[in-house]
């Protein structure tokens, strides 16, 4: 009986073992919580991107910062340009330096048609975050202009760190 809950504590203890591993080596996101991060990491901020169409917003207004709900221009659906959303919100959010490459690969992603004549489409990062203020929770998003493409250019928001397109 002995051996038994000696060899029964040993898989326990092993199989433990492996997954605490594999969880580190994933940055905690390992299954099932990967497939499910509304349980795994609820109440944590977030961001992803968008796209929205800026073409005729005026040059004064194009940078400012908004709430999600009062953005300057429609928001674009990418899907129409052969850019799968999630891979787009990945590369933007994920990205940690912007190398000329990095803008390139950027408007690669998109069709030509997306940006034809002078079009001006911009990348925003929407922030959210949950507010609790003592009462009711309130989920809050923040748009932040970042990425700026046009036909022959991607432009970087003048008013944040250089620190937001580059960490070493």
């Amino acid at each position: 009986m002995s051996d038994f809950k000696d060899k029964s504590l040993k898989i326990t203890l092993i199989t433990l073992l492996v997954y605490a591993l594999l969880v580190a080596t994933h940055e905690g996101e390992f299954w099932p919580f990967s497939i499910y991060p509304m349980f795994s990491q609820a109440g944590n901020p977030w961001t992803r991107a968008m796209v929205t169409d800026v073409t005729e917003v005026p040059d004064s207004l194009i940078w400012e910062t908004r709430e999600r709900d009062h953005q300057h221009g429609p928001p674009v659906s990418i899907k129409q340009y052969g850019v799968d959303q999630i891979d787009f919100s990945n590369f933007v959010t994920k990205t940690r330096n912007w190398t000329s490459q990095r803008k390139r690969a950027l408007t690669t992603m998109f069709d030509s048609a997306a940006l034809e004549g002078d079009r001006r489409l911009m990348v925003m990062k929407v922030q959210g975050r949950l507010q609790k203020d003592g009462g009711e929770p309130d989920v809050t998003l923040e748009a932040v202009p970042f990425l700026l493409m046009t036909a022959d250019s991607v432009y970087t928001n003048p008013g944040l760190p250089t620190t937001a397109y580059r960490h070493d």
